[in-house]
């Protein structure tokens, strides 16, 4: 069971170009969402993220597609459109600010890993993303790659793996089963006509082969 106590809803929001989604993706949020006692896990595509040159390798309509295939049958997980929706690349705080905006009672939790975090100082307007949004930082490996910048960010420990933030907001470090499989590995694995069973849910390599994804 979750650990969250009453009050406002929690809801996750989970990013990425998900080119493919597999299993490291789901199996990571379902324990972020039980650790958290999150309602909603977002997982929100983005059309044209910044920080991997503005494209991905699967066109936006496959990559929603087999988003949407992979989430099937959690009805604590849902694909969010959003940034699909807006020119431009995808920046985090945009974001996040339009689910402050849209659901203003939820107490939100962006859900990402400990090396993307520990990277935070390059993203876009990086200090108003840490006074709107809460945030779940998934621990893979025992070393705490984040915690490297958690004081020059402003933050102060409260408890083991707990830290707050000047505006109220918090960084909560979580450990993750640590899955090794990456989208870089199902599209070298595809791409050389290796099997991707058991990487990707079902349907999602089905949907692959089907469309002749990955290949070139």
């Amino acid at each position: 069971m979750g650990t969250a106590k009453s009050g406002p809803r929690r809801i996750g929001l989970f990013g990425g170009t998900f080119d493919p989604v597999h299993i490291g993706h789901l199996r990571s949020a379902e324990e972020v969402a039980e650790a958290l006692g999150l309602e909603r896990v977002l997982f929100v595509l983005a059309a044209h993220p910044p920080h991997k040159g503005g494209r991905a390798h699967a066109s936006e309509g496959h990559r929603w597609e087999m988003l949407r295939m992979a989430l099937e049958g959690n009805p604590r997980f849902e694909p969010s459109d959003v940034e699909l929706k807006k020119d431009g690349p995808s920046y985090s705080v945009e974001t996040v600010a339009h689910f402050r905006e849209a659901m203003p009672e939820a107490e939100i939790f962006f859900i990402l890993g400990a090396d993307a975090f520990s990277e935070i100082e390059t993203w876009k307007d990086y200090r108003r993303l840490l006074s709107l949004s809460n945030f779940a930082v998934m621990r893979r490996r025992e070393a705490e790659e984040g915690l490297k910048v958690i004081e020059a960010l402003g933050y102060r420990r409260a408890k083991e793996g707990l830290y707050l933030h000047p505006s109220g907001t918090k960084v909560q470090f979580l450990p993750v089963t640590p899955i090794g499989v990456s989208s870089t590995q199902v599209r070298e694995a595809v791409k050389r006509g290796r099997s991707i069973r058991y990487l990707v849910p079902q349907r999602v390599e089905e949907y692959i082969l089907r469309h002749g994804l990955y290949r070139d």
